[in-house]
């Protein structure tokens, strides 16, 4: 009725956990886990009892632990189109009713506005499908966690993006990571992320919980050059098996690298910025997301209450965006963000979608007003404000980065 991870196929299982059965069969480490496939007996999308005691059953045989419930639909994770973040995944779930009613729930988020958006945006108009399959997996409790994309080109270095507890942080652009580049030659390039919260599971409560990072830890590596170097060979493997240059996903907890997605790279990613301190005035640095530039109108949206004053052609630009902003980009003709990093779920898909975005540009949507003329370079990282010179007091409470 269920399906292990190590015998997943796409045929059922989907793209996701087809993906990570291939890993765990070549002995890389992936957590352990099962398949809910399509086309098993429920009812709409809820999970029966028979189904539900066959949950249990497997939970029973991985130890009871907590997991991460989330989506492994047949047409994600392709090298056509990625669906980063649309579909639901809830994390932190603990024993059979919460994980069947997570399994429901992230069937479900298949019949959404914007799961609907992406694959119209994307020419896949087929209707979404609410028996998808759902990957269930223990949570590896991280120390560390983030994003790799391996080399599209031998030439090219290896990206990570890392920061501190759980990927949510990074993938969900809530913080500015820590970037590496590792050359082909093994050299590594760093630069400092501003890591001010953090995402671990909420053992009180349930699911999961954000708190603040100590000062000390904000600035800090979260990876030291061994710790690159092993994550760029591991990305190498992974991508020698998979037959092709990899997005993965990643984290680390007590020293041992684990992998929780693997898919293919869907568009260029531009080149890591080196921000230049001389930069003109009112010229704004960021992460270069996605390539292409635009000149047009801002709009500031700082969230969901703001989404209706978006007008086709603005900049939309706002404190960071997690999926549920993502209908955004089906009329914006760019984005801009205060935090996030190139290899977050919000980028992956502005480059599919061909739209320009600059990430990562301190406090901007203060710096920057409604209506105020922007060019965005996405290839360079750059913002240009073309207004007269702003106030003394505007400079002053202004972003430069």
């Amino acid at each position: 009725m269920l399906t292990t991870l190590s015998e997943a196929t796409r045929t059922g299982a989907g793209g996701k956990a087809a993906t990570l059965g291939v890993l765990l069969r070549a002995g890389l480490p992936v957590p352990d886990g099962f398949v809910l496939p399509s086309g098993i007996q429920q009812t709409g999308t809820e999970v029966g009892p028979a189904l539900c005691d066959a949950v249990a059953s497997e939970l029973e045989r991985l130890g009871d632990p907590v997991v991460a419930v989330r989506s492994s639909a047949a047409n994600e994770d392709s090298a056509e189109a990625s669906a980063a973040g649309q579909y639901e995944s809830i994390i932190g779930v603990h024993g059979a009713d919460e994980v069947c009613q997570a399994v429901a729930d992230v069937r479900a988020s298949a019949r959404s506005a914007r799961v609907g958006d992406y694959w119209a945006r994307s020419g896949d108009r087929s209707p979404q499908v609410s028996d998808m399959p759902v990957l269930v997996q223990p949570v590896i409790e991280a120390d560390v966690s983030g994003v790799m994309f391996t080399p599209q080109h031998d030439d090219e270095p290896t990206r990570i993006e890392a920061s501190w507890g759980l990927g949510l942080a990074v993938v969900g652009g809530t913080v500015s990571p820590d970037t590496y580049e590792t050359a082909p030659d093994g050299k590594i390039q760093f630069s400092a992320g501003s890591k001010q919260t953090r995402i671990d599971l909420d053992h009180e409560r349930g699911g999961v919980a954000t708190s603040a990072v100590t000062p000390d830890k904000q600035s800090a590596r979260t990876l030291d050059d061994t710790a690159v170097t092993a994550l760029a060979d591991l990305g190498g493997r992974i991508a020698t098996a998979l037959g092709g240059p990899q997005d993965i996903e990643w984290a680390v907890a007590d020293g041992t690298v684990w992998i929780l997605q693997a898919r293919p790279i869907t568009a260029a990613l531009p080149a890591r910025n080196v921000r230049d301190s001389s930069d003109q005035a009112g010229v704004l640095s960021g992460t270069p997301g996605s390539h292409g530039t635009v000149t047009a109108a801002a709009r500031v949206v700082r969230g969901p209450s703001d989404f209706s004053t978006v007008r086709a052609g603005d900049i939309v630009v706002c404190p960071y965006t997690d999926p549920a902003w993502t209908p955004l980009f089906t009329v914006a003709a760019g984005v801009v963000t205060e935090t996030g990093g190139a290899l977050s779920h919000a980028a992956i898909v502005a480059r599919e979608y061909g739209i320009p975005a600059v990430l990562g540009i301190d406090r901007v949507t203060t710096y920057i007003e409604n209506g105020d003329r922007i060019t965005l370079d996405g290839t360079a990282g750059t913002v240009t404000v073309l207004r007269p010179e702003p106030s003394r007091e505007r400079k002053e409470g202004g972003a430069s980065s």
